[in-house]
């Protein structure tokens, strides 16, 4: 998708980003912009706006109605675009490369900036708009709320708490942030998921993700999300990245999200790595770290038989 848009953007004149900015402008009202409204909207005339029209159709960055009226909507390949103009004029990005990771709510690539980075597309609503509308804070208390919106605050949150957290919290470094994507440092490592731990690293790895738990939570958040796709793994440490849904500590139910993450992750290690795991309740992990007193499993584990 991305490398398709990367490869188009070279085609694009500005009046075509004029085009798109006024769909997207429109979408802020409804979910298909009215074909009569996007002159308006895009600072273009009547005529400009049909050619634009028909040459970001073709592109497949915008895509058209005719039930009831004539209306279009950005496609995320269009909205993906606007977000690259941007960067491409901030010279944040200089160039794209092959995807990281493609995920049901994001899309991850490398991109050229001064060294090799990480761009984060966020598809939060696009597929699941429903699902993620009711659970998702930013957008429940919206009535009209479109996927570019949803997708939007989610990268908006997600860099917010990466701005907050880093350096203290090991996380992905933010760079620079715009409507649904997110320019960050790239992972060091595979993820927790994919690595290979020997015997002896089990249980000092679990510490490191528990110890960065406790200074997110020190640090005003919970991750709320916490499993073995989201802590990247290398000889430097680990890294916690996708932060969307993180809560602060004084949410009403950061304490509940916290045993969540905590059991999540003790669960995980003690399915893949039972001969290393110690016997552990996570409730007393959650405490020890609510109490700013965790220091290693180890510490905590229950007395052998």
């Amino acid at each position: 998708m991305v490398g398709n848009v990367a490869e188009t953007m070279a085609e694009l004149e500005p009046e075509d980003f004029y085009l798109l900015s006024g769909v997207e402008q429109g979408m802020r009202f409804s979910e298909w912009v009215n074909v009569e409204k996007i002159p308006e909207y895009a600072g273009l005339s009547e005529e400009n706006a049909e050619y634009r029209i028909d040459r970001c159709a073709d592109r497949d960055l915008i895509r058209r109605k005719t039930i009831q009226y004539e209306g279009y909507q950005l496609t995320f390949e269009g909205y993906d675009a606007l977000a690259l103009h941007t960067f491409a004029e901030r010279e944040t990005v200089t160039g794209m490369g092959s995807s990281l990771g493609v995920g049901k709510e994001s899309d991850v690539y490398e991109v050229e900036t001064y060294r090799p980075m990480a761009l984060k597309f966020h598809r939060e609503g696009y597929t699941n708009f429903r699902e993620v509308n009711k659970e998702r804070e930013y957008t429940s208390d919206n009535n009209h709320v479109s996927w570019q919106y949803t997708a939007r605050k989610a990268a908006e949150r997600e860099y917010g708490a990466l701005e907050d957290l880093y350096p203290q919290v090991s996380v992905p470094r933010p760079i620079d942030h715009n409507r649904h994507a997110i320019v960050m440092e790239k992972l060091p490592g595979p993820e927790l998921a994919d690595a290979k731990l020997r015997s002896e690293q089990v249980v000092g790895v679990l510490d490191l993700v528990l110890r960065e738990m406790d200074l997110a939570y020190r640090a005003g958040y919970v991750h709320a999300d916490i499993s073995e796709y989201n802590v990247a793994v290398s000889d430097d440490g680990v890294v916690i990245f996708d932060w969307p849904q993180s809560v602060e500590t004084d949410h009403e139910n950061a304490d509940e999200l916290l045993f969540r993450d905590v059991d999540n992750i003790l669960s995980y290690f003690g399915r893949k790595y039972p001969g290393e795991m110690p016997e552990v309740d996570p409730q007393v992990v959650t405490d020890a770290v609510l109490d700013g007193e965790f220091e290693s499993v180890r510490a905590l584990a229950e007395p052998e038989a």
